[in-house]
């Protein structure tokens, strides 16, 4: 970074001028159908019917956006600009038309005067474009339809970008929110050596949508105390006189940039760093500023009033269409834009070239800088399976053992990270230590193990924190793996719904390229949960994934070490979804070889013919289908009871690892043809479904299906405790007697003929019951069980 001579001031006319500029356009975005320029008197016939967007924020935004322009030329700094303020889209959608980055990416809106009335009709307008910052605006990682994330996703693209500093404005509402506030201590995990920085600029602009926000109500000194608390140095931008605020905000921006280089340098010429305190901005200046200081006798600049339309009747109301009118006059357009509304020469000289304007950054499109992931394959970590079931293993303990050799083959990439709540060694991940630490700048005791200022494993005990670090860290352009208690997954379901819709429209845009997919390792999960009890019990975020668009989610459930090694391997290849593996840490028997997972988990579901007694000739009496590590253990303990004690029976198992393809292939490109369907699982036989989860999805899933009136699902049912392993499946009636029991019940003309069995049954639910209660573990029946064929 280049430095301001010492002693002079930049000229700051241009710097107004465009603020000025994307002020225009942004109002008249909301406003405006017709008459851009204003060449002739404003009447109701250019005005929009329904008036939508939000003017409170956006002036604010463009003055941040307008100040970095000239940092960015003055040190041809990249430079990321992520919008925290959810109703800032005008703001975004003026300057990367100003700038040209919009015109480069839709090339139907010139920077001239029909492109501006194409800029300003498709607003808020049907076929148009959403008035939030959404992915169909360049420079864009971060939509803020729902609040609290930005400062998050700002460090996770900040993260392995050594040259990059992330502007990231944080709105008054956005403060306010649970997220954010953890979001402050991204600072204790950014390393000045081999990280960017992350610029926060706390915008105050002392409202919500209709109250008044918490950081603009509190005494100065008491929001100092806070930022400096959090460990930053803040410096103070306030006002809402443009001839004052403009060079108090040049002048800060210039101290920070330096402060920034600073730090780097000293860290990268020392090598061992202590954490920093980076700094930040805080800008006060009035919400709606630059508008109607009062509309209808009540005031409206710099209150809540001003957050969306601050006119609303300009359509029906004379005096509102002659206010307008002023309003957008008096940034004097003329001085702006040329006859035919290309913005001015001088104007442009304040925008950036080619990839350094914010809307071109290739760190805001990632797939532009994504390379391939080096995968080591999944045979140095599968398990040797030489007789199905006889031998057990720790599935998730192998696929610690391939992440940490991938964090090796792209050590010089440094591309790839793991995210987690505290949990990587709980979740058995921890051989990654073996050859990274986890990366930790705050005070570090003798006691503490695996950290270091440069760590590949990012841990902190908020899942908000570390989903946003990776969308950040993968909308930029890298890999990663967030691994998380299966129940406390849904702590983040709303932020998968965000990036779940983005991918979503990410993927219809042409220019935006495929990025990688973001990965969820849900483990400890519901069945293997009996030490904690109830709280940590639920398998629910598979239920909230399925309802996101088919192209983007897929859900996984290995059933051992080499179905997870090669799943895991599939999603880590992949790009543009958002993957869900659940997959246990405990010994789990080792049912297939790892040709046979291969082979398995592409097919998704299959016919283990290894295991049932059909002979594949003719039809089988019953289908058992499992799906997960725990329901399969079942399914497959049943089968042995089935073919002990009857043995005429005929019985398919069929393993569903790939849940998708459950649906039709209409609903979903992993799904089944009909046929292909019935042939798995039958027309018209009991078809009974030992499933990880709440048993209503499979029944969502099938119910087309040409058989789901004979379909019957045993799954989660909200019955959880602390208690032993197996008596979880008790409780919520899918243990392998439970399940023999459904197979009597409802293969026909068995009920009495197997009475007796169906009895034993019975009773060995209830020697289990009273076995526990005295012994606090299982029988040794179940513990010490394995496949006896």
């Amino acid at each position: 970074m280049s430095q301001q001579p010492e002693n002079s001031a930049p000229d700051l006319s241009l710097v107004d001028a465009y603020w000025r500029a994307a002020n225009y356009l942004s109002a008249g975005q909301i406003y405006l159908l017709d008459n851009p320029l204003l060449a002739e008197p404003l009447t109701p016939g250019h005005i929009k019917p329904r008036l939508l967007g939000h003017w409170g924020t956006t002036p604010g935004l463009n003055f941040v956006y307008a100040h970095l322009n000239r940092v960015i030329n003055d040190r041809s700094q990249d430079v990321l600009f992520v919008t925290g303020p959810g109703h800032g889209g005008p703001a975004l959608l003026a300057n990367t038309w100003l700038e040209g980055s919009y015109t480069d990416t839709h090339p139907n809106v010139q920077r001239d005067g029909e492109g501006m009335r194409k800029l300003f009709r498709q607003f808020s307008f049907p076929g148009g474009v959403p008035s939030h910052v959404a992915p169909e605006v360049p420079g864009s990682i971060h939509e803020g339809g729902e609040l609290g994330y930005s400062l998050a996703h700002a460090f996770g693209a900040a993260f392995d970008n050594p040259d990059l500093v992330v502007a990231c404005v944080v709105g008054d509402g956005e403060a306010e929110t649970g997220p954010l506030a953890a979001s402050w201590h991204g600072n204790k995990f950014l390393d000045p050596v081999g990280d960017g920085a992350v610029l926060p600029i706390l915008h105050l602009n002392g409202y919500k949508i209709a109250n008044p926000s918490l950081l603009a109500r509190i005494p100065h000194d008491e929001l100092d105390s806070l930022l400096r608390g959090y460990g930053y140095a803040p410096f103070y931008v306030e006002g809402d006189d443009p001839a004052v605020l403009h060079p108090r905000m040049a002048q800060v921006l210039d101290e920070v940039m330096d402060e920034i280089r600073r730090i780097q340098l000293t860290a990268r010429a020392g090598g061992d760093v202590e954490r920093p305190r980076w700094p930040m901005i805080v800008l006060r200046t009035p919400k709606g500023w630059t508008g109607p200081s009062e509309v209808d006798g009540v005031p409206v600049e710099g209150t809540w009033r001003s957050h969306q339309v601050p006119l609303a009747g300009v359509r029906d109301n004379p005096d509102h269409l002659r206010q307008l009118e002023a309003w957008l006059k008096s940034y004097r357009p003329e001085e702006l834009f040329d006859a035919d509304g290309s913005p001015k020469p001088e104007l442009l000289a304040l925008a950036p070239r080619g990839e350094l304007r914010m809307g071109s950054t290739p760190h805001a499109n990632g797939g532009l800088l994504l390379r391939e992931l080096r995968m080591p394959g999944t045979t140095p970590y599968s398990v040797e399976v030489t007789k199905h079931g006889t031998t057990t293993s720790e599935p998730t303990r192998a696929l610690g053992r391939m992440l940490r050799d991938i964090m090796t083959l792209n050590a010089d990439e440094k591309n790839f990270r793991v995210f987690g709540p505290d949990e990587t060694a709980s979740n058995r991940l921890d051989a990654v230590f073996e050859v990274t630490a986890k990366q930790w700048l705050a005070e570090k005791l003798p006691t503490d193990e695996h950290l270091e200022t440069n760590g590949r494993v990012v841990e902190v005990l908020s899942e908000h924190l570390c989903q946003g670090f990776l969308e950040g860290y993968l909308l930029s352009g890298r890999h990663g793996l967030f691994n998380c208690y299966e129940a406390f997954t849904h702590i983040v379901d709303s932020m998968f719904n965000q990036h779940a819709k983005w991918l979503k429209t990410h993927r219809e845009i042409d220019w935006r390229r495929p990025v990688a997919s973001l990965n969820y390792l849900l483990s400890s999960h519901v069945w293997r949960q009996d030490h904690n009890g109830f709280s940590h019990q639920d398998p629910g975020f598979i239920d909230h994934v399925m309802n996101k668009k088919a192209e983007v989610v897929r859900v996984y459930l290995p059933a051992d070490t080499n179905t997870l090694l090669s799943v895991a391997d599939h999603c880590l290849r992949s790009r543009d979804y958002v993957n869900v593996i659940v997959s246990g840490k405990n010994y789990t028997p080792d049912w297939l070889s790892p040709e046979e997972a291969a082979l398995h988990c592409a097919r998704g579901a299959g016919i283990w013919e290894w295991a049932g007694t059909d002979d594949g000739l003719t039809e089988p009496d019953v289908v058992l289908a499992c799906a997960g590590d725990a329901p399969t253990l079942e399914v497959m303990a049943a089968v042995a009871l089935l073919r002990e004690h009857l043995p005429e029976l005929k019985v398919r198992v069929v393993n569903v690892v790939d849940l998708m393809r459950l649906q039709p292939e209409t609903e979903h490109p992993h799904g089944m043809p009909d046929r292909e369907f019935d042939a798995l699982f039958t027309p018209d036989k009991p078809v009974l479904y030992a499933y990880h989860g709440y048993p209503w999805l499979i029944h969502r899933l099938t119910y087309r299906r040409t058989n789901h009136h004979n379909t019957h699902v045993r799954g989660y049912k909200e019955e959880g405790t602390t208690t032993t392993p197996f008596d979880m499946l008790v409780l919520n009636d899918m243990d392998r007697y439970r399940l023999v029991i459904d197979v009597i019940d409802r293969v026909p003309g068995l009920g009495a003929k197997a009475a007796g069995l169906r009895q034993r049954m019975q009773d060995q639910r209830t020697r289990h019951h009273a076995y526990i209660r005295e012994h606090g573990e299982d029988l040794p029946e179940i513990r010490d069980w394995t496949w006896p064929y």
